[in-house]
């Protein structure tokens, strides 16, 4: 049998994300290769993702590849992963989540312990609305600044001192063996991190029982049950890059809690809440978004809906 063909961004990250997919199919006597391709926001590195305006800029080209017969399965980070898939496309398995939480990096210049440590008037970099409204709110004394690139770049840009700190995933700096430059972890639920964030999702094509049956094994049911509440609330905001939306399900001694915030761009307001888990977790997730709209979450989204012209609910 040929060996499965697996897509994925270029990007050291993401390739690294994807050989954890490989490895664990060749554990189980399946041969697999990687198909690098190019995205939307891999190509306008300078151009704020917001300011892009579609969903999938991390994934609608490997989507693509995959519907077309061009690849086997998808790698993403589910973070990136539209909520509304493709009709012919499925999640076949969410492998185990890293650390979902993000972090500060600082250049080193500058001693901190906590966020609230940061001089004012310092920069602080992030392409993420939800970072820049969680920043702003605990902070409004910083200065807020675009931060694009992959990983690497970002690190040499704190190191440089384009930017005096940036917030970034943990994940991502542990996948890429670089956690030792993590100066201050932002605890949840204080500070939330994206819907999924943490998790690498695969997707396949519905009906190709081959590739479902080499995939359904990597499944890690314990992320996949957190991570299924925590998209069933971003899909039920209309969330995307464009919208300030935080989402996690956190373990607790009764079971999963899942918290959630939606914000404006400028931190000036945050609507927080938290709601069980419980089965099925889509659940959970539909009726934490209903509370955080009732209490002005619409309003939000109107106003985003406005000025950046999101699109409009469709009829249920």
């Amino acid at each position: 049998m040929r060996p499965l063909r697996i897509a994925t961004r270029a990007s050291e990250l993401a390739l690294r994300q994807a050989r954890l997919v490989q490895s664990a199919l060749a554990a189980r006597g399946v041969t697999a290769e990687l198909v690098s391709l190019k995205t939307t926001g891999d190509k306008h590195l300078d151009v704020p993702l917001s300011a892009i305006g579609a969903k999938g800029l991390f994934t609608r080209e490997l989507e693509e590849a995959l519907i077309a017969g061009r690849v086997d399965c998808c790698v993403h980070s589910l973070k990136d992963l539209p909520t509304d898939s493709p009709p012919e496309l499925t999640i076949t398995a969410i492998l185990e989540r890293e650390d979902p939480r993000d972090v500060l990096v600082v250049n080193d210049a500058i001693v901190v312990e906590s966020l609230k440590d940061i001089p004012r008037g310092s920069r602080v970099g992030t392409s993420s609305l939800r970072r820049r409204a969680q920043l702003l709110a605990a902070r409004p004394d910083l200065d807020v600044v675009e931060l694009r690139g992959n990983v690497p770049t970002r690190l040499h840009k704190v190191d440089e001192g384009q930017v005096h700190a940036a917030v970034l995933a943990a994940a991502g700096l542990r996948r890429l063996g670089v956690h030792q430059r993590i100066d201050v972890w932002l605890e949840a639920p204080a500070w939330l991190p994206a819907a999924g964030q943490g998790a690498i999702a695969v997707q396949g094509r519905i009906g190709d029982e081959r590739v479902v049956a080499a995939l359904t094994p990597l499944n890690h049911e314990p992320t996949a049950t957190a991570v299924r509440a925590e998209r069933a609330l971003l899909a039920d905001l209309e969330g995307g890059c464009q919208v300030p939306i935080g989402a996690l399900a956190m373990p607790t001694a009764h079971g999963l809690v899942l918290h959630a915030f939606i914000g404006d761009p400028s931190g000036r307001r945050l609507i927080s809440g938290s709601e069980p888990v419980g089965d099925p977790p889509e659940r959970s997730g539909e009726r934490l978004a209903a509370h955080l709209k009732s209490r002005g979450g619409d309003e939000i989204l109107a106003s985003l809906r406005g000025e950046q012209r999101l699109p409009s609910p469709q009829p249920q």
